[in-house]
């Protein structure tokens, strides 16, 4: 009977592109035991580099021990295990030649994939912080120093390389494709129930005071308003139920200067984008761009303005004046024509919000979405009434990012920047 292994493997880079390293361990299926570490220092290199280069490593110390044992691979990064699965199609040069790579280590029947909360990596996440503070030190990592294994504590039940693992590689269905850059999936639409929900944050309450000296990589998600549409410079409402305007020139010409700005800061891992044509035009340059693929979104779509859409805020006011009036008083009123109201968008983002931090804890999430959008996830953060929408100004193809931890805190880090719009 052929021997089972699990693979673990990491990598990071503080800077992204910067001082980067990984780590991987080969775990016996069977007993739990450790078999082998490694690690190492990369030099300035980025994070998924240094994710493939772990992914590598542990492929390779496994084949060492066996070359015919059965290999589960387990890894927090899902750009490299959705890639190596098949599911996920490779187009960033610096990539491709990695991901063939390592498919040629082991023939492809005997390796499954299978993606895992940071938490559970802990032993190749810190053998990985070991080989970058090795090279910070000008030296490179040590087994014999090494004290991972110590430091990630036991594993139990989190072996079991049956339960929950990926197709094996080749079995999965590329995601679906429509006729823009980029490649599309779709989650799950936000219930009735959802939208009518109280716009209260069910976030886990914060702590009050300061943080842990030690809460992990916050899910950060750094928020891009799509670029101009023909409505965008005439200041009209322009929600979900509207006539979904595409790009203008100006539009494009945007989001291509924004995908460059997003491909030197080089930190992007993921990229969701509101179902609407403006975001999905937007996301699509910057995959492009990135080498990434675009995953639809529909809880970070813009609000149903009901009636009101195509209409400048003159026009309203003079066609609908009452109504106007008690939307600008009350968060809970509804646009003329059965629209959504600010408070069902808040308890929609909210909601959102939480199952993208459940789902990328530790991840820089690219969320190409829209104007009341990224208000909200700010008037959010901040803990502000919703009446603060209306004195936030967001610029068309702006950025804004917030972090969220462990403890529930939130941090914005950044509020409507459009430097990289400038000549």
């Amino acid at each position: 009977m052929a021997r089972e292994f699990i693979v673990e493997a990491d990598g990071g880079s503080r800077g992204n592109p910067g001082p980067a390293g990984y780590g991987a361990v080969v775990i016996d299926a069977a007993t739990g035991e450790t078999l082998t570490e490694a690690a190492e220092y990369l030099g300035v290199v980025t994070n998924n580099v240094a994710e493939y280069r772990g992914l590598l490593a542990g492929l390779r110390a496994a084949h060492d021990l066996d070359p015919a044992a059965a290999v589960h691979v387990r890894m927090d990064s899902k750009l490299v295990i959705e890639q190596m699965s098949g599911r996920w199609k490779i187009k960033h040069p610096d990539m491709k030649p990695l991901a063939m790579e390592a498919g040629r280590i082991f023939p492809a029947e005997q390796v499954t994939y299978e993606w895992i909360p940071r938490e559970q990596n802990k032993h190749a996440d810190r053998l990985a912080n070991e080989a970058m503070d090795a090279g910070r030190r000008g030296e490179q990592w040590s087994a014999a120093a090494s004290t991972a294994e110590l430091d990630a504590g036991g594993r139990g039940a989190q072996l079991s390389p049956t339960a929950g693992t990926a197709p094996r590689k080749g079995r999965g269905e590329l995601r679906d494709q429509p006729p823009l850059t980029g490649t599309v999936t779709t989650t799950d639409k936000p219930t009735a129930d959802t939208r009518a929900a109280s716009h209260v944050a069910t976030a886990p309450q914060p702590t009050s005071g300061w943080a842990s000296p030690d809460m992990g990589a916050p899910a950060t998600f750094v928020l891009l308003r799509h670029g101009e549409t023909p409505l965008t410079p005439q200041k009209r409402f322009s929600g979900s139920g509207g006539t979904d305007p595409a790009l203008s020139d100006v539009g494009q010409e945007q989001a291509c200067r924004v995908a460059e700005a997003l491909a030197r800061r080089g930190t992007i891992e993921t990229i969701l984008a509101s179902p609407l044509t403006r975001t999905r035009q937007t996301a699509g340059a910057v995959a492009e761009r990135l080498g990434l693929d675009v995953t639809i979104e529909e809880g970070i779509k813009e609000t149903d303005f009901g009636a009101w859409e195509g209409l400048t805020f003159g026009e309203v006011r003079e066609r609908y004046p009452d109504d106007l009036t008690t939307w600008l008083a009350d968060p809970s009123a509804h646009p003329t024509g059965g629209g959504e109201s600010f408070a069902e968008t808040a308890a929609r983002i909210a909601a959102t919000r939480d199952k993208l931090i459940a789902a990328y804890a530790g991840r820089t999430v690219l969320l190409v979405t829209h104007v009341t959008p990224i208000k909200t996830f700010v008037q959010l953060a901040l803990g502000a009434p919703l009446q603060s929408l209306f004195r936030m100004e967001l610029s068309a193809a702006s950025l804004s990012a917030v972090a969220y931890y462990a403890d529930g805190n939130a941090s914005v880090r950044l509020f409507n920047d459009t430097s990289h719009l400038r000549p």
